[in-house]
């Protein structure tokens, strides 16, 4: 007892001052709020925040836009939706005319973007693989003797790139020259296009129409 008075007696003061602190220590614990758990309704608005942040909306296109000429009502460009049918370009151009020759046609054939559907008039003899939808019977008819020609205002790119020199880059000149300038006059218009001089024209003649 007497050894704890001479220690009280002589750390008096550090004592006092250990003392104090330990209670306001002990006062902060006491009186900071405890946390709050996360509301039911907050959990799912975080929840439902974060998957829709990892679905990323679908961006294909939904629309193709073609070309309709020929024998029909209304002859213009068309937006369809993407997987449309020939029939369907057909119907959005009014129909056909009276005088057409739907023979030449399928309506059955799955379009692409920026085609060209044509619609031949009776009597009209077309370019085996120029008319958009030909069915296999009539672009083989006949060709047994002859070179099959290509329409150059109405083909689109795959049949541009049938013929004999034309690859992807040619074929896209003359598409682009189409879209500026309207359809050719002639097959030697052909040489206004970047790419085509006298002797590549020449050695392609046979091969084209207008």
């Amino acid at each position: 007892m007497e050894r704890l008075k001479e220690i009280w007696e002589t750390y008096r003061y550090q004592l006092l001052i250990l003392i104090a602190v330990l209670g306001l220590v002990m006062a902060w614990l006491v009186k900071r709020p405890a946390a709050e758990p996360a509301q039911p309704d907050q959990t799912l608005a975080m929840s439902t925040t974060a998957s829709s942040m990892t679905k990323a909306p679908s961006t294909t296109s939904s629309q193709i836009c073609v070309d309709v000429k020929g024998a029909v009502k209304h002859p213009g460009i068309y937006k369809l939706k993407n997987g449309a049918r020939v029939n369907e370009a057909v119907t959005a151009a009014g129909g056909i005319i009276n005088s057409a020759d739907m023979k030449q046609v399928n309506l059955a054939k799955q379009l692409n973007d920026a085609e060209v559907v044509y619609v031949p008039v009776n009597g009209e003899t077309m370019p085996g693989t120029s008319t958009v939808g030909a069915s296999s019977g009539d672009a083989t008819a006949g060709s047994g003797s002859q070179t099959a020609t290509v329409n150059i205002n109405t083909a689109t790119k795959e049949q541009l790139c049938q013929i004999t020199g034309i690859g992807d880059k040619k074929a896209d000149l003359i598409l682009q020259y189409r879209q500026q300038h309207g359809q050719f006059k002639s097959v030697d218009e052909l040489k206004q296009v970047s790419g085509f001089g006298d002797k590549s024209v020449e050695k392609i003649r046979d091969q084209l129409a207008v």
